[in-house]
């Protein structure tokens, strides 16, 4: 057991908190599968065992990505990026349709199918983190800044914003946080910020197909704030759950067999099912972990000796941890509906692996990235850092991830 342990990349606290919590949702999808089970004749080890397989092979990809070196992605960020565009376009255009929304494209000869905005979020990630660790000298002029971190996070949005909303918005938050600790100023946010409300109004009015799904969004949001609105069902029986498992949850009684739960209760209404089985605790417990892996994360990132993985890390763990609490904010009815999972819990297929490539980059080991690099020079510090701090970066090596300083 203990030459396991030791075998083990990265941060042994991360691993826990992301086996913790697929330990916990196991129960969870077998009690939140119960109306698919009963669609299947009563099969209800189907979805779990399923669940289970994918859990498996999540792990074992944050395994094998966290033993590649950030060097390596850093070089290929602009590579990853050419690749997204294509496939968002593909998806706007050939997407598998789902709740009248394009979010999914299948993959030939295997019929597995996979949101491009998942790719996409992780590849934006990685070329602004690139970016932002090269120009650090360059980040006071506007025009730059526009050209190389602000248009292509904008670009990126508005070729999911048509058919998920949700995460177009999850994107550039995260985006924007990443921004914000790389070292971009506030002032340029306030001006993107107005330049986007003007365009977004001209788009609006002059394309059809936005403005239909603006439709969309506001019979959302109708929906959100009239609790006997048709199109509230779900978060209504969400709440009702919660109500039946009180503040000490239902624990011994999480057989299938009770009903009003949400149709899906084992995925965009997950957390809602944990605290109807687990109660308050149950609930703390998923927060206080998804808590633990942001504040590890950021303990990772004061120790990596590239700007990059600094950023990297920043932007990664920051993008799971709102797409987490964004999650939990919809099932107790703070949001209205958005249809993100719990990352490493909801039950789901590709979703599940494209955050394990995400935990994967976060656990590359200190000692690795250390690795790479020999001479070393100062890099400005993030606002992530106190201002004492310094960054080395390889003055010399061609792993190097920025330029010297001029």
């Amino acid at each position: 057991m203990q030459e396991i342990y030791n075998k083990i990349y990265g941060d042994k606290v991360i691993w826990g908190v992301i086996i913790s919590l697929a330990l916990l949702s196991i129960p969870i999808v077998y009690v939140g599968t119960e109306q698919l089970a009963l669609l299947r004749g009563g099969n209800f080890f189907y979805f779990v065992f399923k669940h289970a397989i994918i859990l498996l092979g999540a792990f074992v990809i944050a395994y094998q990505v966290s033993k590649v070196n950030h060097g390596y992605l850093s070089r290929f960020s602009l590579v990853l990026m050419w690749i997204s565009i294509p496939l968002l376009l593909y998806t706007m255009i050939a997407g598998h349709n789902v709740d009248d929304a394009s979010r999914w494209i299948k993959i030939p000869f295997i019929g597995l199918s996979f949101q491009t905005s998942d790719f996409a979020k992780i590849s934006l990630t990685i070329y602004l983190a690139r970016v932002l660790s090269r120009k650090q000298g360059e980040l006071h002029d506007f025009k730059k800044v526009l050209r190389y971190l602000f248009l292509p996070v904008v670009f990126i949005c508005a070729l999911v914003v048509k058919s998920d909303f949700s995460t177009a918005a999850l994107i550039m938050g995260g985006c924007f946080i990443l921004l914000f600790f790389g070292g971009v100023k506030i002032s340029h946010f306030g001006i993107i910020f107005l330049a986007l409300i003007v365009c977004f109004s001209i788009i609006i009015f002059t394309v059809p197909d936005v403005l239909q799904r603006l439709l969309t969004w506001v019979n959302r949001l109708k929906a959100y704030s009239d609790p006997l609105h048709p199109g509230n069902y779900q978060k209504n029986l969400a709440e009702a759950s919660i109500y039946d498992g009180g503040a000490l949850g239902l624990w011994f009684d999480i057989l299938p067999g009770k009903y009003g739960q949400p149709p899906q209760a084992a995925s965009d209404f997950i957390y809602a099912t944990i605290l109807r089985n687990y109660g308050i605790i149950g609930g703390i417990f998923t927060i206080l972990m998804y808590l633990v892996l942001f504040f590890r994360s950021i303990k990772i990132a004061r120790k990596c000796n590239k700007l990059f993985s600094v950023l990297l890390v920043i932007g990664l763990s920051s993008g799971l941890v709102l797409q987490a609490f964004s999650n939990m904010a919809v099932a107790v009815g703070v949001f209205p509906v958005t249809g993100q999972p719990l990352p490493m819990m909801s039950m789901g297929g590709t979703s599940l692996w494209f955050t394990a490539i995400s935990i994967g980059i976060i656990l590359t080991p200190v000692e690795t990235l250390v690795r790479i690099s020999m001479p070393w020079i100062s890099a400005p510090h993030t606002r992530l850092l106190n201002p004492k701090f310094s960054i080395p970066v390889c003055k010399t090596s061609r792993y190097s991830d920025r330029a010297p300083l001029q």
